[in-house]
């Protein structure tokens, strides 16, 4: 390593004769992605044996081939790295699990700079991030809204970013909600197909939409448990667009208790929400499953109902 360059010395193996540089080199390296690779190669930054760069990631390598890779490394983050505490469910080299409590921002936005999670990860996460497209920062693929409590998980290298991004990309990841909605779903369990996009009337709401306008969504859900004038309720989710538990539940009336944009609670459930402090919607992700994008492992982790949920629940009962 030496001005600001990390060096790495790669010798193929015999099974990647023939095959593409970038993809040779991406088995031989997995801290970073081929598509990082690519990049890599392009700039100049992939040298031979003989010490001559070799930029088109096409290439067709030989087996015991010597390459040399330059890799810039990381530059700092822009956000600031803050000390938040943080429930960590998985952790290792390559990625991170969270169990975020409601209130917590996932990512610095207009109105939320800092106190975010990803102020907390850059923190937590110092010394072990590799650098997601040359930046140290933490990569995150997918997103819970600030009142929505529950699991998330965020990469520490570029390698695992790319094949848990493609993950999400193919709806193989398996999460599953728990939501205290109001009414009781008839049938007990089913399943909501639509088209959600940006609402006309108002640019912060999601919407169903026509079909063929805005991007196809599916949820699965399930009755757990019957309450008084409402349901707990599991949601599977088969995609993962913006809001779509809270906008499918309340598309076949069953709106999740304390939604403030989406909600419409009866009366004596906003009395129960008002009594308990409630500020909410009730809605939880509890379970994440997913393969490890770099052991190929099968990695499946649960968390508990919150307390306040859990209050509410309590006080639902019939």
């Amino acid at each position: 390593m030496s001005g600001g360059i990390s060096h790495h010395s790669v010798t193929l193996p015999d099974e990647a004769a023939g095959w593409r540089l970038d993809r040779a080199l991406a088995a031989a390296l997995p801290i970073l992605s081929r598509e990082r690779l690519k990049v890599l190669i392009s700039a100049g930054q992939v040298t031979n044996a003989m010490d001559v760069p070799v930029r088109d990631p096409a290439t067709k390598v030989m087996a015991g081939a010597r390459f040399t890779i330059a890799v810039p490394l990381p530059t700092a983050a822009h956000n600031q790295a803050q000390d938040i505490p943080l429930v960590i469910a998985y952790e290792d080299e390559h990625l991170i699990v969270v169990d975020k409590p409601a209130g917590l921002v996932v990512h610095p936005a207009a109105g939320n700079l800092d106190g975010t999670l990803v102020n907390a990860l850059l923190h937590h996460c110092r010394g072990s991030l590799s650098g997601i497209g040359g930046v140290e920062r933490p990569g995150i693929v997918h997103r819970i809204d600030k009142d929505t409590s529950g699991l998330m998980v965020a990469a520490k290298t570029d390698r695992a970013h790319t094949g848990l991004a493609a993950q999400f990309a193919k709806h193989t990841i398996d999460r599953r909600y728990l939501a205290i909605v109001q009414g009781k779903p008839m049938p007990i369990e089913g399943t909501v197909r639509s088209w959600l996009g940006r609402s006309d009337a108002n640019r912060k709401k999601i919407a169903v939409q026509p079909d063929g306008r805005g991007k196809h969504a599916v949820t699965h859900y399930r009755t757990l448990e019957r309450l008084n004038g409402a349901a707990l309720v599991e949601c599977r989710l088969e995609t993962g667009r913006t809001h779509q538990v809270r906008v499918h539940m309340a598309s076949i009336g069953h709106p999740l208790l304390g939604d403030p944009v989406y909600g419409g609670s009866q009366k004596a459930h906003r009395a129960l929400l008002g009594q308990l402090g409630f500020g909410r919607q009730a809605l939880h992700a509890a379970h994440l499953g997913f393969t490890h994008p770099i052991t190929s492992c099968a990695l499946s982790m649960d968390s508990s109902i919150p307390p306040d949920m859990q209050t509410l629940f309590s006080n639902l009962g019939v």
